[in-house]
């Protein structure tokens, strides 16, 4: 059977940087505030002048992942397109991203498991690659939150959290045993799904009377998250998807060379870090620099992770998320 290898890695996120101090001048907040709850320092919003999309920043992404692997566009047999944020309600952006780049009628999923989206989609490009159906596969993932949230006082407390940008991995059909996807693990439990969540506009709000009632002070357009109801479902369930992917291939924590957790919150990043007993360098965290990119920040972080040569070949990666839903994943990757 084929193994799922990581053939290339890339990433985009725009030149617009929003710091903290930014962002008090239009809502009541501070520098202070926003570190001592998330961690975050600055985050990327696209120029409301530019050209930004969710689609055009995965095919930037894409672009350099693919460069990354080798490869060519024409190379690719099919999209993984993971997404909160699409351009359109319909259709989603997999198929923007195959017109991009120009490549023949191949397939294009998109994945809507908003921050747990990208390990989700590595699991469906895993089986597809070790079954044989495909060799190479890009998976993206990218989000443009900054158009879509209450940027008032009233919003802050998820307005903050949230930024723009995108990043892709090639994944690559491999005979070396050695080496690859080991395992992943994959949850969901739809009774929290409202407590985070941007519930309109949805099928059941009737798009006459939306227009018709137009209230200024429906807040369902915005996302709206329960903070300490998510914050303590997401250490828990974190700690649990990683040690659940580690007893599937007989490994524990000290087996672990990197984690890439998704970067919702520094604080909970911190919090798995301390209670599964890693040190510092054994967690990936760029939060500080980009905010939450949901679906965009795991493949974001392996992307600089990479850079900075905090992978190499021979590690055991950890990659783990949970968001909306809610959901929750992870992987581990032998490279």
């Amino acid at each position: 059977m084929k193994r799922t290898v990581i053939a290339g890695v890339g990433h985009y996120v725009p030149e617009n940087v929003v710091t903290n101090n930014d962002l008090s001048k239009i809502m009541e907040t501070s520098d202070q505030w926003i570190q001592e709850r998330t961690g975050i320092q600055e985050r990327r919003w696209v120029s409301a002048e530019g050209e930004d999309s969710t689609s055009g920043m995965g095919t930037k992404a894409a672009r350099n992942a693919i460069a990354d692997a080798g490869l060519e566009p024409k190379d690719i047999d099919f999209i993984i397109f993971a997404p909160l944020s699409p351009d359109y309600y319909f259709p989603g952006p997999g198929v923007q991203v195959q017109e991009n780049l120009g490549i023949d009628t191949i397939g294009a999923l998109d994945v809507r498991n908003q921050c747990s989206g990208f390990v989700y989609g590595l699991s469906v490009a895993d089986q597809f690659i070790k079954t044989g159906m495909y060799k190479n596969v890009l998976l993206i993932g990218s989000e443009l939150h900054s158009g879509g949230l209450d940027k008032t006082t009233r919003g802050r407390g998820v307005s903050v959290i949230f930024g723009d940008g995108a990043g892709a991995v090639v994944l690559q059909a491999s005979d070396d045993q050695s080496k690859g996807v080991l395992t992943t693990k994959l949850h969901s439990e739809g009774k929290h799904a409202k407590e985070l969540a941007l519930l309109g506009p949805a099928t059941d709000r009737w798009v006459d009377r939306i227009i018709a009632e137009n209230d200024p002070d429906d807040m369902s357009y915005y996302p709206y998250m329960n903070g300490n109801f998510v914050f303590k479902h997401a250490v828990t369930r974190f700690q649990e998807v990683i040690l659940e992917a580690l007893a599937d291939v007989n490994k524990d924590a000290s087996d672990i060379d990197l984690l890439i957790p998704h970067q919702a919150n520094l604080r909970i990043s911190q919090f798995v870090q301390k209670k599964m007993g890693l040190g510092p360098d054994k967690v990936f965290n760029n939060i500080m620099k980009y905010g939450n990119t949901t679906a965009a920040s795991i493949p974001i972080a392996l992307s600089e992770a990479k850079q900075e040569g905090r992978v190499k070949e021979g590690d055991l990666l950890c990659l783990a998320a949970f968001g909306s839903g809610f959901t929750w994943a992870s992987a581990l990757i032998q490279l």
